[in-house]
């Protein structure tokens, strides 16, 4: 297992050294300096005072950051694993937690004192091994909701109201559907629920596309998966069978890809990761709303010209509201020469002295309850209401929140299950194709 592992990212770092990524920080650069990396510019900021405020408490001991876009952060870490250049401590995320778990370069954090109960419910336990023992500290969380533009809304006659009560089913769409087909417009400022609309001719969707989700559809189709009761694995983490196999997941993502089909999603041709997500249709006025995350908080309201406004997700068959809720943690690299100052700063970072700084900066979400209190309040300071993500988050009684699907092999299920879904929504390929895609995940996953 290890070997077939170990061999892809022997890939990626031949890749990585010829494009250059291969240079950088060796680790720990001094016995009294934790290199740490991260991948948000937005965050950058905080945790620099963060790191100022954990040098004055150790003197003496120095904090050097490194910030690197996402797609070169995860290549040029990856390579460091390899090559010995990975930093002493690193912004880690749940989905290439069981690929690091399993090729053994995270240091266990046992010794910290991590409890459950001092971070938002389910963060802690997310970064346990199989093992047994604890490989990340929380850091923060996110959840998903509906953003939407509020003049097209008014201009549609929608009231925040009800979008904030909407509800869907896979058989008709429910009054989701129904929302999202009166805010579309056609080329001739016919809507998606009029008479004479034309589907081939649409001058705003009323849901922006973010792509086909590849096997976690965290801001695609997550949320009606997840409330049609839906779960990735047979267990909440480190499960050994996918279900993409089951009738209750096909037949939503048969109704979801089938909003293009009726011209009121946007087309898979329209989507491309780089240039053309959801924000992107959302801030150009092509779409009338999108599900994103609540890392997107601030662009989306810092959008210029542009009201925005947010939304709960709807309600689903089985009569709550769901939303992945992911958290990413603090990770020391075990091949660190400098893991005990390396244990201080995670530490630091995983208390509220740092956690309340970066929430103040209404970035994100952090994991400690005060943090998240801090950030919630920052937002409200800038005239933004949170709701629609804090929410999920306090009502367990009407929403049902799920972590990032945590197992082995991460990356075979993305590679098999990134093609499937963009077959299904692109090329029109049946949703029973997907008995197939599961049964290979489930036989890559039983070795």
């Amino acid at each position: 297992m290890r070997l077939r592992t170990l061999t892809a990212l022997a890939g990626a770092l031949t890749l990585s050294l010829v494009t250059g990524c291969a240079n950088g920080d060796s680790t720990g650069a001094s016995a009294n300096t934790v290199t740490y990396w991260l991948w948000d510019a937005n965050q950058l900021p905080a945790y620099q005072t963060c790191a100022k405020g954990f040098e004055k408490e150790n003197p003496g001991l120095k904090v050097k950051i490194t910030q690197l876009g996402w797609s070169d952060y995860w290549t040029k870490l990856t390579a460091g694993f390899i090559a010995g250049t990975q930093p002493d401590v690193f912004t880690d995320h749940i989905q290439k937690f069981g690929q690091f778990a399993d090729l053994q370069v995270l240091e266990p954090l046992d010794d910290l004192g991590i409890k459950n109960d001092d971070y938002q419910p389910g963060l802690a336990a997310s970064w346990i091994g199989q093992d047994g023992h604890r490989y990340g500290a929380p850091k923060d969380w996110d959840t998903v909701a509906l953003f939407y533009n509020q003049k097209m809304a008014k201009d549609a006659g929608v009231t925040a109201e009800q979008l904030n009560s909407l509800s869907w089913n896979p058989k008709d769409g429910g009054t989701f559907e129904k929302a999202i087909a009166h805010l579309t417009v056609d080329k001739n400022g016919k809507r998606g629920d009029e008479p004479g609309f034309d589907k081939n001719n649409v001058k705003v969707y009323g849901l922006a596309t973010q792509g086909g989700g590849m096997g976690d559809g965290q801001t695609q189709w997550s949320t009606f998966t997840g409330s049609a009761g839906w779960s990735y694995t047979e267990k909440a983490r480190w499960g050994t069978e996918y279900q993409y196999d089951s009738k209750a997941f096909q037949s939503t993502i048969d109704w979801y890809f089938g909003l293009a089909k009726k011209g009121y999603m946007a087309p898979f041709s329209d989507y491309n990761i780089q240039s053309n997500q959801g924000i992107t249709q959302f801030a150009a006025g092509k779409a009338a709303a999108v599900f994103d995350g609540a890392w997107m908080i601030s662009t989306y309201y810092g959008t210029k010209g542009i009201d925005a406004g947010t939304a709960l997700t709807p309600a689903g068959p089985t009569g709550k509201r769901a939303t992945m809720m992911n958290g990413l943690a603090d990770s020391i690299s075990k091949a660190s020469d400098n893991k005990e100052n390396a244990r201080k700063w995670v530490a630091y970072l995983a208390s509220d002295a740092c956690q309340t700084v970066v929430g103040k900066a209404g970035v994100v979400f952090p994991a400690t309850p005060a943090g998240t209190e801090a950030a919630t309040a920052a937002y409200k300071k800038k005239g933004i209401d949170v709701t629609a993500f804090t929410e999920p988050v306090a009502d367990k009684k009407n929403f049902r929140t799920f972590s990032y699907p945590i197992t082995n092999y991460a990356a075979d299920v993305t590679a098999l299950m990134q093609p499937a879904m963009e077959d299904i929504y692109g090329n029109g390929k049946p949703v029973s194709s997907l008995d197939e895609t599961n049964d290979q995940i489930n036989l890559i996953l039983d070795q």
